[in-house]
């Protein structure tokens, strides 16, 4: 209650120092995931599911019947470094310390089992394994609370932006590239109005728009998309081989992470919507 007093999300962590797991109604995000989590969603769950997502300052919450019961499970505290406006870099062992020393500026230390903890004011992307040893924990990413550290708070350097940046200019693997072959054939298409250039065009701009949200809305970019896609063809005879452009937007989300089952039920939505209120 005192770190939430001072503006810290807070969550309960178990014995392996991870957040507690989801409740059945949240398993799998059959919830459709909390609203500030990659692919927002609508889940108001009492339960502490979702990790970082679920970190909170609320003290009803807090003392909740639920997040009781989960706190006498506990056994340690974890908070979400992006709710507070902080960024941590997790150093996991002393060559990572040593460069750290080495190249960033200081800024409040905390010592853990295995490394450093240090701790800028400012949020950022999260990122794992930004250089061997390191970190970064910020948005949408959950640290263990190990006491307030040492040495006065320093703002955000571009030392520590530039790790992600660096992480985030490495090519990708052929496995993942979001360039796949239309799905959208005349042949199958023979009641559609309109010619392949305007579908063609259509769908890439709403695969653009699902792909402009890498970091969260990918899931919401997917749904208005196949909603708009889906609205252009309710006055054609059919059929319009609209399951083709389902697959192509669900393959765009899913390449920017959004769980295969929530991408899918996303655009299904998204489509039905436009289906329906025209019926």
């Amino acid at each position: 209650m005192a770190l939430a007093d001072g503006r810290l999300p807070v969550l309960p962590l178990g014995a392996d120092k991870r957040p507690l797991g989801n409740c059945p109604d949240c398993a799998d995000l059959a919830c459709g995931g909390r609203p500030n989590m990659k692919t927002p969603g609508p889940c108001v769950c009492p339960w502490p599911c979702h990790g970082w997502a679920a970190a909170t300052t609320n003290p009803h919450v807090l003392t909740s019947r639920q997040w009781g019961m989960a706190w006498r499970r506990a056994r340690a505290i974890g908070y979400h470094p992006g709710g507070a406006n902080v960024t941590v870099v997790d150093l996991d062992n002393t060559d990572a310390v040593a460069w750290a020393r080495a190249t960033l500026p200081p800024t409040t230390t905390v010592q853990t089992t295995r490394g450093e903890h240090w701790i800028y004011s400012g949020a950022m992307r999260s990122a794992n394994k930004v250089r061997p040893g390191v970190d970064i924990k910020s948005l949408m990413a959950y640290a263990r609370w190990l006491g307030p550290g040492t040495g006065p708070i320093t703002a955000l350097p571009p030392a520590v932006l530039a790790l992600v940046e660096r992480e985030e200019s490495t090519p990708a693997r052929a496995a993942v590239d979001s360039s796949i072959p239309t799905r959208w054939d005349r042949r199958v298409a023979t009641g559609c109005r309109h010619t392949p250039a305007f579908v063609q065009t259509g769908l890439e701009r709403g695969l653009d728009n699902i792909r402009a949200h890498p970091e969260q809305g990918a899931g919401t970019a997917a749904y208005g998309a196949a909603r708009f896609l889906a609205s252009r063809h309710t006055t054609c005879p059919g059929p319009c081989g609209l399951d083709g452009i389902a697959e192509e937007l669900i393959a765009a989300a899913i390449a920017v992470g959004v769980p295969a089952p929530y991408a899918r039920r996303c655009v299904t939505n998204g489509m039905n919507a436009a289906l329906g209120a025209v019926a």
